[in-house]
């Protein structure tokens, strides 16, 4: 199986780096991508447990670029995590973040919905190459009975349109898409079925897009069709991945739950190679 989608503690998973990659040798998982929200911090422990466990790993990010208001996930491989230039502009996107969580926990202050600013800002304060998210708050709203589930938060109070929501400020996905290539990465737009946007996707592939995440847990039998032959059609490489985290917001289930086939696979590490020979300027040592 390979699962190059996943998530750490680095931003909103629930289990550290080595836990995640425990559990997807358990059930199979063979190559495995770890790809955080706007770090790349849990990489270096990720790659480590998978050499124990026999994995391969797949270094991944995924940035949150804005168009019209709107997230749009961009998942980046193999990126030279070393290359200082995308460094600072993870370390821009991932102040934004903790900007964002403040306006919303004082939006959620302002509707009776008292949450300690601090305890929730923790992580990113002792770490911070760690990237805050609304899933933060989300679980602080379900630690102090406020409401039953993750996903109550989100419905009721986090989601686009609701109380407590703020539009995020970031990068465009032009923007993010030559970020990640100059650091020898190539660039993939993350489950396009939660964006509810195809129309847009022409642009982006003018704008330099290298792939669309085709499998995922979100996208059911007509969604991966479509997308497979939007791919083919543009000469687009094709990623896919469970998007697991370990909660009840990113479709449940296992690492491993939703696999790249094989042959795609080798497609992306042809492009890396040719990638990381016309980088503009990450390291082309690994």
């Amino acid at each position: 199986m390979i699962d190059l989608h996943t998530h750490t503690t680095a931003s909103d998973g629930k289990f550290a780096p080595a836990e995640l990659v425990a559990r997807a040798a358990r059930v199979g998982v063979t190559v495995l991508g770890v790809t955080d929200h706007d770090t790349m911090a849990g990489c270096a422990e990720a790659a480590s447990a998978c050499a124990t466990h026999g994995l391969e790993f797949v270094p991944g990010i995924e940035v949150t670029a804005v168009a019209d208001e709107r997230d749009v996930h961009v998942l980046g491989y193999f990126v030279d995590a070393a290359f200082e230039p995308f460094d600072r502009f993870l370390a821009e996107q991932r102040e934004n973040r903790v900007e964002r969580i403040r306006e919303m926990v004082a939006r959620l202050a302002a509707h009776g919905l008292v949450l300690d600013l601090d305890q929730v800002l923790s992580p990113s304060v002792s770490d911070t190459k760690k990237a805050a998210g609304r899933p933060w708050i989300a679980r602080a709203l379900v630690d102090a009975g406020l409401v039953p589930n993750i996903a109550e938060a989100f419905n009721r109070w986090l989601g686009h349109g609701q109380p407590a929501f703020v539009p995020r400020i970031g990068a465009t996905p032009a923007e993010v898409f030559a970020r990640i290539q100059a650091a020898g990465g190539l660039a993939s737009l993350a489950h396009p079925v939660q964006l509810k946007h195809d129309e847009w996707i022409a642009g982006y592939i003018e704008a330099g897009l290298d792939a669309i995440e085709v499998y995922h847990a979100d996208h059911d039998p007509a969604a991966t069709a479509r997308y497979l032959e939007m791919a083919r059609r543009h000469g687009l490489l094709v990623t896919g991945g469970s998007d697991f985290h370990a909660d009840d917001t990113h479709g449940g289930g296992t690492p491993g739950k939703v696999t790249l086939p094989r042959a795609d696979y080798e497609r992306l590490l042809a492009a890396r190679a040719t990638r990381r020979a016309t980088a503009s300027g990450a390291s082309t040592s690994s």
